[in-house]
C-alpha cells in the first residue's frame, strides 16, 4: 500500500468512532494509486438517518482528538450519505439503500483493503463479500 501512516491512522480512528456508533459493513481503501486527491477511503452504514449522524458526529469527535482538520463536510442535511473530507482520508457514511445503490465497494473493489483493527470487525458484516464476516477476512 502507498498510503501514508497518518492516512492510515485516521483511517484507524474513524473507523473505531464508527464502531463505538454501531455503524455496519466498515470497510476501508488504499485509494492513493487510483485518486492524487486522497490516500483512503473508508465507507460505513448506518440503519436510519440518525444512526448516520451519530456515527458522523463521534467519527468528526474523534478525529479531532486526533488532530484532523476537517476540510469539507456534504450531504449533513439529508442524513443518508454524508462525506466528511479530511484531505488524507474522505469518510463515507451512508444509510444502508444509499451504500447499496451506489455500490462504492464494486467501485473500488481493485484497490487495496487497508487492514482495520480487530475491534471494527465485531459485529460489522461486508456488503462487499459476506463470507468476508463470518471468516474475519478482509477487516
Amino acid at each position: 500500500m502507498t498510503a501514508t501512516p497518518r492516512a492510515i491512522e485516521l483511517i484507524e480512528t474513524a473507523a473505531l468512532a464508527a464502531a463505538d456508533k454501531l455503524a455496519g459493513d466498515i470497510v476501508a481503501y488504499d485509494v492513493s494509486e487510483q485518486l492524487a486527491i486522497t490516500d483512503a477511503f473508508l465507507l460505513c452504514s448506518g440503519a436510519n438517518d440518525r444512526q448516520v449522524r451519530s456515527i458522523t458526529d463521534e467519527v468528526e469527535h474523534k478525529m479531532r482528538q486526533a488532530g484532523a482538520k476537517l476540510a469539507r463536510r456534504e450531504g449533513e442535511r439529508e442524513g443518508r450519505w454524508v462525506l466528511l473530507d479530511y484531505i488524507d482520508v474522505v469518510v463515507h457514511v451512508q444509510s444502508g439503500e444509499e451504500r447499496m445503490f451506489y455500490g462504492l465497494e464494486r467501485i473500488w473493489k481493485d484497490c487495496p483493503r487497508v487492514p482495520l483493527p480487530e475491534a471494527v470487525a465485531v459485529g460489522s458484516s461486508s456488503v462487499a463479500d459476506p463470507s468476508a464476516a463470518s471468516h474475519g477476512e478482509g477487516r
